[in-house]
């Protein structure tokens, strides 16, 4: 199980539900998430299957799939921000 940063999807591991519901998380799975004791996870059921992620790997994902719909070219913010520059050297004394 060779984990270099991105994770295959084919690697499976066998786990046991224990009596309060815990399942343990196997180290190569959580090195390749980046995650350890004490962390957050995101878990999601997803077509009868459980999901389990972070918040950062969400954050990254939504921005990748905004990127196909920004063009581009000058920042909006960038511009905003000199817009208001400008009017407030206009209204000092």
């Amino acid at each position: 199980m060779a984990i270099e940063g991105v994770f295959a999807m084919n690697v499976e591991f066998r786990t046991k539900l224990d009596q309060n519901g815990r399942v343990v998380i196997p180290a190569p799975f959580r090195q390749a998430l980046g995650v350890s004791f004490g962390d957050d996870v995101v878990l999601r059921l997803d077509e009868g299957e459980l999901r389990i992620t972070t918040q950062q790997a969400r954050i990254r994902r939504a921005q990748s799939r905004a990127e196909r719909y920004v063009k581009g070219g000058p920042s909006i913010v960038n511009e905003l921000l000199q817009e208001r520059r400008r009017e407030a050297a206009r209204e000092e004394p």
